[in-house]
């Protein structure tokens, strides 16, 4: 079954926000202490991903457009727009942005990632689901403590993160018909990196250190592709 490893991340992620609801009555200093750990957390793995290519300008020409797509189109704006509406119809209105904020820190976190694009290849290509189901352990933890401090929102990010990981599952069934390994393989160094740079702006945004507009730098995952394509032509 090619959505079967998906399937378990999200079951996974579900499971990690129920438990973690038990918890959110903890003092607001543990909250605040966990919330730093997390982000220092986030920092290292995306400074690990980033220093995974050895080639900048793909990375850089990546984000600049990727940032400028997502700019034009206000996706910050829209994410934020559909937790609060989501929110809206689990919660009363003055939770609505925590509840935002939530789906929105968790979906980032769980989707951006090399886990997510390998692990849901290899659920298309090989039938491997072993590294989704790594991930969905990871990501449950992960679930858990953010909860604790973002709220109900964390839960609701289990649907953009099953949309992603299985069409990409489902798309990798086909992909090594178009694409050449030696490509691909390239193609998802460059992924890492350019996935690793959001996940570190996500743990400056958790330790409250700047405000980057994630949202609007999300269109660098698809950039990267193309970014990495006129490359090698030249």
């Amino acid at each position: 079954m090619v959505l079967f490893g998906t399937l378990v991340n999200g079951a996974l992620i579900v499971a990690g926000s129920l438990l973690g609801l038990f918890f959110t009555k903890i003092p607001e200093r543990f909250k605040e202490t966990v919330m730093h750990g997390i982000g220092l957390a986030v920092l290292f793995i995306g400074l690990q991903m980033a220093f995974e290519t050895d080639k900048i300008i793909v990375v850089l020409l990546s984000l600049l457009t990727g940032g400028i797509i997502g700019e034009l189109l206000r996706l910050e704006e829209g994410l934020n727009r559909l937790g609060g509406w989501i929110g809206s119809k689990f919660t009363t209105t003055k939770d609505d942005f925590s509840v935002a904020q939530g789906f929105v820190t968790a979906s980032l976190i769980f989707v951006i990632g090399a886990m997510a694009v390998i692990g849901a290849l290899d659920s298309g290509l090989r039938g491997d689901h072993e590294l989704l189901i790594t991930k969905g352990v990871m990501d449950g933890f992960v679930a858990l403590v953010l909860t604790t401090t973002l709220g109900f929102g964390v839960m609701l990010s289990v649907v953009p993160v099953v949309l992603y990981q299985g069409a990409i599952a489902l798309l990798a069934t086909y992909i090594n018909q178009w694409l050449p390994e030696a490509f691909l393989n390239g193609l998802i160094v460059e992924l890492t990196a350019v996935g690793g740079l959001l996940i570190l702006a996500i743990g400056f945004n958790l330790l409250k250190i700047t405000q980057i507009r994630i949202g609007n730098l999300l269109p660098s995952i698809v950039t990267v592709a193309v970014v990495y394509y006129i490359y090698q032509l030249f």
